[in-house]
């Protein structure tokens, strides 16, 4: 007999980040990264569970999980099996709700909460199958990844046949591109030498370590000042050579005029791409900013739904499809958004760092690679190193490319520790600060 979900256990966890500006850009000056954390406990006896997250950067983290709390009624009581064995059914259970969906609808809050508690599901299926989640999924037939989407609202752009002719076209070269992502990795690029509160020699120390760690890619932030934008463009192009990669990200802070004359300044750099320019919501403002200035243009990681990216594909309003692992409504909404960019042929480079971002989001981009583009061409994740050791199994890099996990689960799980040390506003970490400051 099936063993039942028994409880949701949700954690307000918080780091105190801002104090090194770890994350710090143009928009978000002094994150404090956390995650809304979810348990899905059940009474099987070998102590299965299922673990999931939403990352914030701090205030408001309680309003997330509060909402995650608002869907324990679908989530308690119910069989594993019913769960695990139907996870396009549990995703539409979670976000078809009529009064929370009322909330967004599918954006926001409460979608993010859904995400969570989604992908703390398919973590669970994953451990109860013995596999990573990007196993789990490339296994799948055409047919069970298709019945995981929703495609209402997207039939004028992708049809489930058309999905399951993308899905059977990448079919024979599978276990080919397996073997190859667990003896190679997965491309990835790196942030760490670009947050903007960073001085000129870390920012210039830590481009020429990322170069000598394997990575061919970095990224900087920008959009504070034009004049600092430009010197420290050049001195990341000194940093690294004309041969690394050097993407910019203005994290939402221009209207239209203002990307296209401040990209146009940073051209002569050679910059790979201009990330979030403007409102993530505005896809003719995205397409504007494409059409004005020579940058190719990436966004996603605060789009709040698959339609919105169906819209940016559709007006080609991107040259890069940004997924995130927490934003959207988890695994099912993801796997959306993957062959809605593969139907358009745009490459997809996801959004990671924060809180267990990097964790989760590998298994996506490698399901991609194995099972719906087949192809990592001109496709990176990203990479930051920070806050990997709280969690069970941590990201594993080697020469600036991820490796395939492959320990069962979406590697989501926290360690005990970090739980009690961490939790906001009571744990050892929060009160000791708080003391500090009085």
């Amino acid at each position: 007999m099936s063993p039942t979900i028994t409880e949701v256990d949700v954690y307000d966890i918080r780091f105190p980040t801002s104090e090194q500006l770890d994350g710090s850009d143009a928009m978000n000056p002094d994150p404090d990264y956390s995650a809304a954390y979810v348990v899905l406990r059940t009474d099987s006896p070998d102590g299965l569970a299922g673990y999931g997250l939403c990352f914030t950067i701090g205030r408001g983290n309680d309003v997330v999980a509060a909402a995650i709390e608002a869907l324990r009624p679908y989530v308690v009581g119910r069989a594993v099996d019913s769960v695990t064995g139907g996870l396009g059914d549990f995703y539409k259970l979670l976000t078809h709700d009529s009064q929370l969906r009322w909330l967004g609808p599918e954006k926001g809050v409460m979608h993010m909460a859904a995400g969570a508690v989604v992908n703390a599901a398919w973590d669970l299926a994953g451990r109860q199958a013995g596999k990573p989640v990007w196993e789990l999924l490339s296994g799948m037939t055409p047919e069970q990844i298709v019945d995981l989407v929703d495609f209402r609202y997207l039939s004028d752009a992708l049809t489930r046949d058309e999905a399951l002719e993308i899905l059977r076209r990448a079919e024979p070269g599978r276990a080919e591109r397996a073997a190859r992502l667990r003896e190679l990795g997965y491309p990835a690029y790196t942030t760490e030498p670009g947050w903007l509160g960073y001085t000129d020699d870390k920012l210039t120390r830590l481009a020429k370590e990322a170069v000598e760690d394997g990575f061919t890619q970095i990224k900087l932030k920008v959009g504070a000042s034009l004049d600092d934008d430009i010197r420290r463009m050049r001195l990341a192009r000194e940093a690294v050579g004309p041969d690394v990669r050097i993407a910019v990200d203005a994290n939402q802070r221009w209207d239209v005029h203002e990307a296209v004359a401040w990209m146009r300044a940073l051209a002569p750099f050679d910059p790979y791409w201009i990330e979030e320019p403007t409102s993530p919501d505005d896809v003719l403002a995205h397409a504007a900013v494409r059409a004005g200035q020579p940058v190719r243009v990436a966004t996603g990681e605060h789009v709040a739904n698959r339609v919105v990216f169906k819209q940016l594909l559709q007006a080609g309003a991107v040259d890069f499809v940004q997924i995130d692992a927490a934003r959207v409504a988890g695994v099912n909404e993801n796997v959306a958004i993957l062959l809605l960019a593969a139907k358009f042929g745009v490459p997809v480079c996801p959004h990671a760092g924060g809180v267990g971002l990097c964790e989760l989001v590998q298994h996506l981009s490698m399901f991609d690679y194995v099972a719906v583009s087949g192809t990592w061409d001109d496709r990176v994740i990203e990479y930051v190193p920070h806050l990997h050791e709280h969690f069970t199994d941590p990201v594993v890099m080697a020469e600036g490319r991820y490796q395939a996990p492959a320990a069962p689960g979406f590697s989501a799980r926290m360690v005990d520790a970090t739980l009690t040390d961490y939790r906001y506003p009571d744990g050892p970490v929060w009160v000791a600060r708080q003391e500090l400051a009085r």
